[in-house]
């Protein structure tokens, strides 16, 4: 086995494993949510900022696209496949942690819709999390996180590809430190 075949297999495997335990944290506290919060009921946690109420969510954030809900299915599906073609693709261990937290994201509320639908991909989402504009999820949260975080390795410049690593080898001024960079993280 070559060291980038072992690279691989390692970014694979911590993939894996932060998605499996998101997943698992996320689907959860929404089973804790359906069993201890009724519907309608409020529980003030942090006044004026958090409270717990269960609501079925058949659209998208703010529940946008509520009449479409096997539109946005599908479009999570496609998500989470990409989700994971970009995770093996990657050469950057940050890449992976950042794209296994929005797959454990996407597919937790994939879960959702499958699981609890009447119909062809129709399903509603577990949301308790009310943050009086919003009600959302821990697998909300992972997709924002990891949405900041995304954005935030674009404007680093933190290499996604081997490509966008020679790129910056280039880079004039880039020296030894992109050297040592690329035989890292390769």
């Amino acid at each position: 086995m070559t060291n980038q075949q072992g690279r691989l297999r390692m970014r694979v495997a911590v993939f894996a494993c932060v998605a499996a335990v998101a997943l698992l944290i996320d689907q959860l506290t929404k089973a804790w949510a359906m069993a201890a919060l009724a519907a309608g009921q409020t529980i003030r946690v942090i006044p004026g900022l958090l409270s717990l109420t269960l609501v079925r969510n058949p659209g998208a954030s703010l529940g946008f696209g509520s009449g479409a809900t096997w539109v946005i299915s599908l479009l999570a599906v496609a998500a989470c496949i990409a989700l994971v073609v970009a995770g093996i693709r990657t050469i950057s261990m940050k890449w992976t942690v950042v794209l296994s937290f929005a797959f454990a994201g996407a597919f937790g509320n994939l879960i959702d819709r499958v699981m609890y639908a009447d119909g062809f991909l129709n399903g509603k989402v577990v949301d308790f999390l009310n943050y009086g504009w919003s009600v959302g999820n821990v697998a909300d949260i992972y997709l924002v996180v990891a949405g900041v975080v995304l954005v935030l390795l674009i404007l680093k410049g933190e290499p996604f590809s081997a490509g966008d690593l020679a790129e910056k080898a280039a880079e004039p001024g880039a020296g030894d430190s992109a050297e040592s960079e690329a035989a890292s993280q390769q």
